[in-house]
């Protein structure tokens, strides 16, 4: 099929591109949030013991890292496949291990009905999601960025980018909607159920769109010369190491910044050790604030066309002081968490929307899709598995401003990642 496609004329159109890129990530990340959300609400209560409310949602937020530790592994597995058979039928399969392990989560018994076995099933689905998220990254960016214009490669490679805001709104959309319209023995006797098997809908929506597409003109070069790499993760740690480390130190602070401002601020913002907020009045602040990470995307792209690295660089820099005045904005009542957040979410968009781009031009065609998909899923260890946890032990044991430096301190490293590379924005990604 694959050799087929390498010697046909046929081209995907922008809207293809765009639209096939764009669903597929906003579906990977619905159900990545909505355990997120559900990891701070939901399974705390009924996948571990209550006797301690408080170690249970640590441990529930430690299940939370577990994808984390499997993105990698999903890397190098679809990674090989990408780089070997093409972009096409990669993202197809990563769509659907995503979508099965979401689903599965929907239908677990919980702590009360089969005890310990319960935790240990959710934690063997969440990392089911990690291993489908792990190759969905890189091939949707790949899909944008080797079907663009030289000059565009910023602009198309933030579309797939663009799922991550939309998939975060979509997901505290629904938990918002079951919060307010369930009793809280409804919602937890069945409601919080609804948007994981939901998504089995969403996932033959992607898959519809994915299967409609073609190659991408990069990868068909490869195949015309037959120049495939044998072992793709071998090729990038012996011959593209440094690169490797370097996009993974650029990805860090966007990684910790993300989940700072999501799953930690839920948590810390709702619980009654923290700040106290109902879960439904901190739900609908995160929906509208996420509107700040969306807008954003798009006119950080338009300014990575000028420059990535020094684009990424100012941003970085930015991320560093609102590190700093983090902890007091969030404690200053309603108005300051709602504040702390848009500017943490417009941050976001900021960094989030060249990250892709940047990081895929780092790595040859022949290993773009390990390459750039380890890089940025070493990161999500590194930067999110426990940001999360943590950001919580600090802010019990320390103050809130320590999760601040704690953020500062991964800028710099970030910083130090960038300065390890070379502007790419004029790279030839045919060659």
């Amino acid at each position: 099929m694959n050799r087929i496609e390498a010697s046909s004329p046929k081209v995907n159109s922008p809207a293809q591109v765009l639209v096939a890129s764009l669903i597929g990530t906003t579906i990977e990340f619905f159900d990545f949030y909505i355990y997120a959300n559900a990891a701070v609400l939901v399974f705390p209560r009924l996948f571990f013991p209550s006797t301690n409310p408080a170690a249970a949602t640590l441990a529930s937020l430690a299940t939370f890292g577990i994808a984390f530790v499997a993105r990698p592994i999903g890397s190098a597995l679809f990674g090989h496949f990408g780089d070997r058979i093409g972009r096409k039928a990669t993202l197809v399969i990563a769509l659907l291990t995503m979508g099965l392990s979401t689903v599965g989560i929907g239908l677990l018994p919980t702590y009360h009905s089969i005890g310990l076995i319960a935790p240990l099933l959710l934690s063997l689905c969440r990392f089911g999601q990690g291993i489908g998220l792990g190759g969905e990254w890189g091939g949707a960016v790949l899909l944008a960025i080797e079907n663009a214009p030289p000059n565009k490669r910023a602009w198309y490679g933030m579309f797939p980018q663009l799922g991550a805001p939309v998939g975060l709104f979509l997901s505290g959309c629904v938990f918002y909607l079951l919060t307010r319209g369930l009793s809280d023995q409804q919602f937890f006797a069945w409601g919080w159920r609804l948007p994981f098997l939901a998504s089995s809908l969403l996932v033959f929506l992607g898959l519809y769109v994915r299967l409609a597409i073609h190659e991408t003109p990069a990868f068909r070069k490869i195949l015309e010369k037959g120049s495939q790499v044998k072992l793709p993760l071998i090729a990038v740690i012996r011959g593209h190491f440094k690169a490797l480390v370097a996009g993974t130190l650029l990805c860090l602070a966007t990684f910790v910044l993300f989940y700072l401002i999501t799953v930690f601020a839920l948590s810390w913002g709702t619980s009654p050790q923290g700040l106290g907020y109902p879960k439904s009045q901190f739900l609908l602040m995160q929906i509208f604030d996420v509107g700040f990470f969306a807008l954003f995307i798009p006119i950080s792209a338009l300014l990575a066309e000028r420059g990535r690295r020094s684009t990424m660089m100012w941003i970085t820099g930015a991320i560093f002081l609102f590190g700093l005045v983090m902890a007091p904005i969030f404690s200053a009542g309603p108005g300051g968490a709602l504040g702390m957040m848009a500017l943490g979410q417009l941050l976001m968009g900021m960094t989030y929307g060249p990250l892709g781009t940047i990081v895929s031009e780092l790595f040859p065609t022949s290993v773009r899709y390990s390459g750039s998909s380890l890089a940025f899923n070493f990161a999500g260890i590194f930067g999110a598995s426990l940001a999360p946890y943590i950001a919580t032990w600090l802010a019990k044991n320390y103050g809130l401003q320590y999760v601040g430096y704690y953020l500062c301190g991964a800028t710099v490293l970030t910083m130090i990642g960038l300065l390890m590379i070379r502007e790419t924005k004029d790279d030839d990604l045919h060659a």
